[in-house]
């Protein structure tokens, strides 16, 4: 996908390829510094594939500029879910529209493929504009310290929330990898 940005400058939008790697990690390295990888979310993350299908990345100029990765997981031992995070845009290019973009892309690409729950630990503010909800306390964890109140979700199937209840996990079975 392609449009126009700020300053005339194309942006187009794809899935995340295994070449992406080092340019997302040196992005994500610019926007959230080494104290990333204490987050619980990064937690679930490790030892799993650096590419789902649903992780997408935004160019110009052939440079990375946004990149969001999405994991599958299980909440509770049910399948079907992914993780949404982490989501970095390069400074120069914030607030100009991508990173919706790129969750908006990646949300219809599971509705299609059957995923019924996405969720992650953010900020209210910003994610409830996308069709995001606290998750009840209680209901969904992580690995490691998680502000519950940062605990969040979004149904892509009705009823999904209401079907899980407990920890969240990588779904290294699932067939949505890569």
């Amino acid at each position: 996908m392609a449009d126009s940005g700020s300053a005339g400058r194309d942006v187009t939008t794809r899935p995340v390829t295994a070449a992406d790697r080092h340019h997302v990690d040196d992005l994500q390295e610019r926007v959230f510094g080494p104290g990333r990888f204490a987050r619980s979310a990064y937690r679930v993350r490790e030892g799993t594939p650096y590419v789902s299908r649903f992780c997408r990345v935004a160019i110009s100029e052939g440079k990375i500029i946004a990149a969001l990765r999405m994991t599958p997981v299980l909440v509770g031992g049910t399948s079907g879910a992914l993780l949404l995070g982490p989501l970095a845009v390069d400074p120069a290019f914030a607030n100009l529209g991508y990173a919706r973009r790129l969750i908006a892309e990646s949300l219809d690409a599971a509705t299609a493929a059957g995923v019924t729950l996405v969720v992650l630990v953010g900020d209210m503010a910003y994610y409830g504009r996308l069709g995001f909800d606290r998750v009840p306390p209680g209901q969904i964890s992580f690995p490691g310290p998680a502000d519950p109140a940062r605990i969040l979700a979004k149904e892509l199937a009705p009823g999904a929330l209401q079907r899980v209840v407990g920890q969240v996990i990588a779904d290294k079975a699932s067939d949505h990898w890569g």
